[in-house]
């Protein structure tokens, strides 16, 4: 087994040869996080994957968004270090199951979060993140019917906050649904100073006691500019190394999930990219991401849509 050192050496060094680049999930570990070209949330790497001068661009993430990088830059050879990187919330809508839902519910907008297989893209109108989806939603007609999959938290809470016609398929992230709401509250006595920050896709009780409600991205945004010193944050602990790093004078409290033995919450599925994996990706070129061509077409044009109109919007 090589050192980090050797590791990181070598990653730069092919990276080089092969004009590489590394894409990186917040909830990706902090060695990752440190060594890839770009870190962000899912619409700032769905951005990134749309724009960039790479011939071959690694994926350390899961197995959606290494597919939405392939659907944005078909010309391009997409790597995803561990095939069985793949997310909960995705699992929960299959395309089968997802197809009938749509026949039941004729003559609405579809409206599909990022986190979704390519299939489930390609039967969509346009595709969102949590960075976006109450803005994307708004910029529809106010009387536009609307279907939103698969998360039913992020649903509610575009629901709530647009209160416009929607029909919410019932899907869920195991990450963000196990946060233990009593710990939190715990947590906040003990740091009664402590502000509570939480991911749109936990469940409504923990939505309830935030001081703010925002994607990833957010959230990191919230603790750099806040005045406050202290937070609770609930979700995927990944998302801390980057606040640490930015903002290392201040105190970042993970919350914890029902059953923890770690105190923390973290995905196991993007716990499976590793820099020895990234390695030997870069070295092999596998394992690639490959997707049908019919289904690729069909699914850029609701991710376009995405793009088109965050860009409007200047997000």
């Amino acid at each position: 087994m090589l050192s980090t050192e050797q590791y990181i050496f070598d990653i730069k060094r092919l990276k080089a040869e092969k004009n590489a680049i590394i894409l990186a999930h917040y909830y990706q570990t902090g060695d990752i996080q440190d060594i890839a070209d770009f870190v962000g949330d899912s619409l700032a790497l769905s951005q990134k994957a749309a724009s960039n001068s790479a011939d071959i661009i690694i994926f350390a993430g899961v197995k959606f968004m290494a597919e939405t990088a392939k659907i944005l830059a078909p010309g391009k050879k997409v790597l995803l270090p561990d095939l069985n990187a793949g997310c909960s919330l995705a699992d929960s809508c299959k395309a089968e199951d997802f197809e009938k839902f749509l026949k039941e519910n004729q003559g609405r907008t579809v409206i599909s979060y990022v986190n979704t297989t390519a299939e489930i893209k390609a039967l969509s109108d346009i595709i969102c993140t949590s960075s976006n989806a109450v803005q994307i939603v708004e910029s529809l007609p106010p009387d536009e019917k609307i279907i939103f999959a698969p998360d039913r938290n992020l649903g509610n809470y575009i629901l709530n906050k647009t209160g416009r016609d929607m029909v919410i398929w019932n899907g869920a992230c195991h990450v963000h649904e196990k946060f233990s709401l009593e710990a939190i509250l715990r947590l906040k006595k003990e740091n009664s100073t402590a502000k509570i920050i939480v991911h749109p896709e936990c469940e409504l009780p923990v939505r309830l006691v935030a001081d703010f409600i925002g994607s990833t991205s957010s959230l990191l945004k919230l603790t750099k500019k806040d005045k406050g010193n202290c937070y609770i944050i609930a979700t995927e602990v990944g998302i801390i190394h980057q606040m640490k790093k930015e903002n290392p004078g201040k105190t970042y409290i993970p919350a914890p999930p029902i059953d923890s033995t770690c105190g923390c919450s973290e995905c196991g599925f993007m716990k499976l990219i590793t820099i020895e994996k990234i390695l030997n990706c870069l070295k092999n070129e596998k394992p690639e991401i490959i997707i049908d061509n019919e289904t690729l077409i069909r699914a850029q044009k609701p991710i376009q849509r995405m793009l088109e109109i965050s860009e409007k919007l200047g997000l």
